[in-house]
């Protein structure tokens, strides 16, 4: 898969994985990452997905209505790739915090169902569900950060308060921060995620 490594300073720190959103690239969230903890490492992945020339993680049917079965498709090839980027850029597996905006919070969210504590943590800004009717591994002591828009368009509070909910009785500790902007991903929901980042995982 396209992506991007950067070796941060502090090796000790979780290596943060990027998902960008639908039309981005591997570049876009690297602000994010920086403006989070600049002296963690960075793997950002672009997605492999075209849809109208736009790059995503996995394939809709609809705004709002996910191909299940490419959505599972996708996710074991991400978490495959997990596997052999570690291995090649020579980062600990067991020590990721995915950051996600999006369709790449969705696929974030996603490997979490599927996979369990396949991360240390997680920011998923403005995500939904991934998928329904399906039993969630344990999330036991996995921190999880939401932000969500309270006037959001794509993603309805109820379909916030839904994964909430979800990864909560998986285990999961939720934190949900909400803002007023819509779908928008805005500097103040990014300094919520750093300051909620600092308290879980800054000793």
């Amino acid at each position: 898969m396209k992506h991007i490594f950067k070796q941060g300073t502090d090796l000790t720190a979780p290596t943060f994985v990027l998902f960008h959103g639908t039309g981005g690239t591997e570049r876009d969230l690297l602000p994010l990452a920086q403006m989070i903890n600049p002296a963690a490492s960075v793997l950002s992945v672009r997605g492999n997905v075209l849809e109208n020339g736009m790059p995503r993680f996995f394939r809709r049917l609809a705004e709002g209505v996910f191909d299940e079965e490419d959505l599972v498709f996708r996710t074991k090839e991400l978490h495959d790739f997990l596997d052999q980027a570690s291995a090649e850029h020579g980062f600990d597996r067991n020590n990721l915090v995915a950051v996600g905006y999006s369709n790449g919070a969705n696929i974030a969210g996603s490997l979490l169902f599927h996979y369990g504590a396949v991360f240390k943590g997680a920011i998923l800004h403005h995500p939904m569900v991934p998928r329904r009717g399906v039993k969630l591994p344990d999330l036991n002591g996995v921190p999880v950060f939401i932000g969500a828009g309270n006037n959001d368009p794509i993603c309805a509070p109820k379909e916030t308060e839904e994964l909430q909910t979800l990864l909560q009785d998986a285990g999961a500790d939720v934190t949900v921060h909400w803002e007023s902007f819509g779908h928008q991903l805005t500097r103040s929901e990014v300094e919520a995620a750093a300051s909620w980042y600092r308290e879980q995982f800054v000793r």
